[in-house]
């Protein structure tokens, strides 16, 4: 099954803000091949199959750097369909001198980087959820190195654009405490799935590795970002039904606002809510 579509909630649309739009949207397009959905004086929107907005740039008014040692965005995730789109994307990237780190999490092989801002990018491919090793409802994930020899000998083209089944696989989020984040997440309806000691949660419906990933490494009790640094605006979850989501809404105090809900984790993550219909 997919696990981003119903009946999972899932991440769809990641909103940032940048210090320069145009940088930004450059570096999007030409480095991950998204393609522009809409675009204004202050914000584009960007999109793998033309439809579905994935990535939101934003400049604010009065906008700042990155802030560090604070809560908000860690890192959103791309997902590829394939193995073969990670091998194709690795040559693109290294063509383009990209800066890289890579992992193999058992479940998923991962790249990363950071944009022009500093904000931190996964791009990362799903192994078959039947190779995923489950233990007393805890999926096993490593930070192991990843095989680029073995990733590149997979048959595959040369790197043009995003295919349009990329969705917004997962988001990770430095939060201020992870006990308090474990239960407000819980009544979004977001069960744990593997912890990394005290430092790190990861949390999903539907059985998945992770939809959202939580952690501390920007410190206990770490402070929030201005509004108008560079860095995390808000993020969507997409729920499988208007009954789940007015649960979720109502149990979190969420306020309604234009096409859904709205609302900040303790950590002062925005989040907006909505279903697939809206």
């Amino acid at each position: 099954m997919s696990f981003h579509h119903s009946p999972a909630t899932f991440v769809e649309e990641v909103a940032i803000n940048v210090t320069n739009l145009e940088r930004a949207k450059n570096f999007y397009v030409t480095i991950l091949g998204f393609s522009v959905l809409t675009k204004d004086k202050n914000e584009v929107q960007l999109t793998a199959d033309g439809k579905t907005s994935l990535l939101k740039l934003i400049e604010p008014e009065g906008v700042q750097p990155r802030q560090p040692r604070t809560t908000g965005l860690y890192h959103f995730a791309i997902l590829l369909p394939s193995r073969a789109d990670l091998a194709s994307i690795i040559e693109h990237l290294a063509a383009h001198d990209i800066q890289l780190g890579a992992s193999d999490h058992l479940v998923s092989e991962a790249l990363y980087f950071n944009d022009p801002d500093g904000n931190g990018i996964e791009v990362y491919r799903d192994r078959a959820k039947e190779e995923w090793n489950w233990h007393n409802q805890e999926v096993k994930m490593t930070v192991d190195p990843l095989d680029f020899e073995e990733v590149m000998a997979v048959p595959h083209d040369a790197w043009i654009k995003l295919p349009e089944e990329t969705k917004m696989g997962h988001i990770h989020l430095h939060v201020s405490d992870l006990s308090e984040a474990e239960d407000f997440y819980g009544k979004l309806g977001f069960e744990a799935v593997c912890r990394y000691g005290q430092q790190a949660l990861f949390i999903s419906t539907e059985g998945y590795h992770h939809h959202i990933g939580l952690n501390i490494w920007n410190g206990a009790g770490a402070p929030a970002p201005s509004e108008k640094a560079a860095g995390l605006v808000q993020y969507t979850l997409v729920f499988p039904n208007e009954e789940t989501l007015l649960q979720a809404a109502e149990k979190t105090g969420a306020a309604q606002v234009a096409g859904g809900w709205f609302i900040k984790d303790p950590s002062q993550n925005g989040i907006f809510l909505k279903t697939a219909s809206e």
